[in-house]
């Protein structure tokens, strides 16, 4: 039988309290922004939204508690905005929306940080008893959104990213999952060869733990061999943007099949249009009746893209959404 488990991929906004306090605290420029050296009022700060949105998790009733990532000032980069062999250089813009990040400039060997693992630790005592969920950037993103002046070859350069991470992930406390979002697979699809490259430097990053790994890609589907390549990766989910393209999604599974468990990105992590939760069980009963025979060991139900688009007030209804589509889900499968 299906289970069903409602999810996010993190990367949340903030608490509207914390987003005054720490605009006064850090200010706006760039050395204002976190470089993993803050003070103790920016830091207390940080810890006090962070409880809150964990407690918020756990009310919405989430089977998944992620820690957040509410100090990441450049989304997906900050892995490596805050290491010490990384510059960050001038404002590039991320994809073609209207946010932005600082270019992570790669000037020296990609040792181990600890930072997103310190963030973690601190998670799994505040979500003590439930099953914790970590976020990374998937490794094809993190090397495309960077600029590398030290590797000097890209397909190098993939590779040390992918050990980077995978020796943050050796780091990190206990967790239930761990979610690596991928979404240059869609926005800068790797060439031939490369999309091989990509798949084996995912299944490096995944190796590092025991947790079931899920990869989201969004903002879109894969292309065909993209995707055929990422079936390759020892992972344990392929996520899909069933807001952004629902054909070519489904037609990905229909011709190549899909993992054991699948995420189906079914609430949109950037409108603040509400879902109701009996329309998203029943998008999860049209997609698998397009499926036919195939039956998933896991489905995780969650927003398509990340949230710190949102409002806090709407980010809190998409959460009680997911939770409740999850539980009629289960009902319904019972």
């Amino acid at each position: 039988m299906t289970e069903y488990v409602s999810t996010t991929p993190g990367l949340y906004p903030l608490p509207d309290w914390a987003k005054d306090d720490l605009s006064d605290l850090k200010g706006h420029q760039k050395h204002d922004l976190v470089s993993g050296d803050e003070g103790e009022e920016i830091t207390a700060a940080y810890e006090a939204a962070r409880e809150e949105v964990i407690e918020v998790q756990q009310d919405a009733g989430l089977d998944r508690i992620v820690e957040g990532q509410l100090r990441w000032d450049d989304m997906l980069a900050h892995p490596l905005a805050v290491h010490d062999a990384v510059e960050t250089q001038g404002i590039v813009r991320y994809y073609d929306n209207n946010n932005f990040y600082r270019d992570p400039v790669v000037g020296g060997d990609l040792d181990f940080s600890g930072d997103v693992a310190s963030e973690l630790e601190t998670a799994a005592e505040l979500a003590a008893g439930d099953d914790l969920q970590a976020v990374l950037p998937g490794p094809y993103s993190l090397a495309d959104l960077a600029t590398d002046e030290h590797y000097g070859d890209e397909a190098e350069f993939l590779s040390a990213i992918a050990d980077f991470l995978a020796g943050e992930v050796d780091a990190f406390p206990d967790h239930e999952t761990l979610f690596l979002l991928e979404p240059s697979l869609v926005e800068n699809a790797p060439d031939d060869g490369e999309d091989e490259r990509a798949s084996e430097a995912i299944d490096r990053v995944a190796a590092a733990t025991d947790a079931d790994v899920v990869v989201q890609p969004y903002w879109g589907a894969l292309e065909e061999k993209v995707y055929a390549h990422l079936l390759d990766a020892d992972i344990d989910a392929v996520g899909f943007d069933f807001v952004a393209n629902q054909d070519d999604n489904l037609y990905n599974i229909q011709e190549y099949g899909a993992t054991d468990d699948v995420a189906l990105g079914l609430a949109d992590g950037q409108n603040t249009l509400v879902e109701d939760p009996e329309a998203i069980r029943d998008r999860v009963d049209w997609v698998e009746g397009q499926l036919g025979v195939t039956e998933f060991e896991t489905i995780y139900l969650t927003t398509n893209t990340e949230t710190f688009y949102l409002p806090f007030g709407k980010y809190v209804e998409k959460l009680e959404v997911l939770a409740e589509a999850a539980d009629l889900a289960e009902v319904q499968t019972a």
